[in-house]
Parts: structure tokens; sequence; C-alpha cells
């Protein structure tokens, strides 16, 4: 129930956006809509239900690239922390305990910013996966509305 709840809000807000950023600010203005790498899109001239289906998709993209550059960050902690872990048997291994030291300090910090990542990783997943649950729960009921309005016109 939580769950239906969460989608219709989203999908209430997403509306809301959609109806605002539509409404004409002047008769000879068109309304469009950029976030920075995305391609813009002229929210005027179309109807509700594709305007709301190009805002969740651009929601979408948006996670999907945030996803990968954070997931770029993570593997490029892990080439760090092998790096300094290889650095620090290499230390040991010579008898060198002042950089021993210090390698398993940096190797702590930096673990403890790859847990961080992880975390934000995950986060940005949940929301990825949110973004296409939301989407796709519109257009299933967008689906289910014209059946319904077909079926009630036979």
């Amino acid at each position: 129930m939580k769950k239906i709840a969460k989608t219709l809000a989203v999908s209430a807000f997403a509306f809301a956006a959609v109806v605002s950023a539509t409404a004409p600010v002047s008769a000879s203005s068109a309304v469009s809509f950029n976030t920075g790498a995305l391609p813009a899109f002229d929210l005027s001239s179309m109807d509700v239900e594709t305007a709301l289906m190009m805002v969740q998709q651009q929601r979408a993209q948006l996670l999907d690239q945030q996803l990968a550059d954070q997931a770029n960050a993570v593997q490029e902690r892990n080439a760090q922390l092998a790096i300094l872990s290889s650095q620090l048997k290499q230390a040991e291994a010579n008898g060198d305990a002042a950089t021993a030291a210090q390698r398993q300090s940096e190797i702590d910090a930096l673990s403890n910013s790859q847990q961080i990542d992880m975390l934000r990783l995950q986060s940005l997943s949940n929301k990825r996966n949110e973004a296409f649950d939301v989407m796709t729960n519109f257009v299933k009921k967008m689906q289910d509305s014209r059946s319904s309005i077909i079926g009630n016109m036979r």
C-alpha cells in the first residue's frame, strides 16, 4: 500500500511539474525542457501522457549516467587500493616499517571512502530501479485506462 502511495505521489509530482512547465508564459513562447547533456524537448506540443513519459525517461537516463560515474569512481578506488596494497607488501618485505605504516593508514582511509562510495552506488541503483518501476507502472496504468475506455465504448 505504501509503495502504491509513493508511486502515485511521484507521478502526481511529475504531472504537476509537467503541467507547470507546459503552461504558456506568453502566447508566442514555446516551453522546452533541457537538463544539460540530455536533449531538449518541447513540452507544449505533447499530450500529458507523452510529457510524463519523457520526464520519466530523462530521469532514468540521468540516474543511469550518475550510476555509471559512481561505478567508475569505485573502480578507480579499487585500483588505488590494489596499488597501495602492493606497495604495503613491498615495504613489509623490505622491512621499512615507516613506509608500511603510512601505506596502511592510506589503505584504511581509502577503504572508508570506498564504503561510502559503495553506499552511494547502492542508493543510485535503488533510485534507478524505482525510476523504471514508476515508468512501467505509468505505462501499465495508461494501457489499463485505454482498455477500460475502449471496453466502455463497445
